[in-house]
């Protein structure tokens, strides 16, 4: 048998150069937190803007469509009803139930915090 034309085959193959190599992941910016959730409902807000999930239906609005956010508790005071207006003057709100009813002061408490972070009053 002949050798091939070409040289031997390569050894190892060394280290990727430094501009392929792995960058470290910068951590993703965070900002505050409000979650209210019941066995049904849930309100979540947070940097990317609010979201909904009602009975296992999901609704999100990012912080640039959104106009106003409100929140009151419900008559009886047992739940909290927030409600997204959009820019578009479409209207969304969910109703969390506060169990125990002292948790529905905590959440208001919250929300003015974490409204006054990410949408403040213009």
């Amino acid at each position: 048998m002949t050798q091939p034309p070409y040289g031997p085959p390569p050894g190892a193959f060394g280290p990727p150069p430094p501009q392929y190599a792995p960058q470290p992941v910068p951590p993703a910016p965070t900002g505050p937190e409000f979650l209210a959730v019941d066995r049904h409902n849930s309100v979540v807000i947070d940097m990317s803007g609010v979201a909904f999930e009602i009975r296992g239906a999901e609704a999100e609005f990012s912080w640039p469509e959104i106009h106003t956010v409100h929140y009151k508790a419900t008559p009886n005071g047992k739940a909290l009803v927030v409600a997204v207006v959009l820019h578009s003057g479409q209207f969304y709100e969910c109703a969390v139930e506060a169990k125990p009813k002292d948790r529905l002061r905590e959440w208001f408490a919250g929300l003015q915090a974490i409204l006054g972070y990410y949408k403040p009053m213009r």
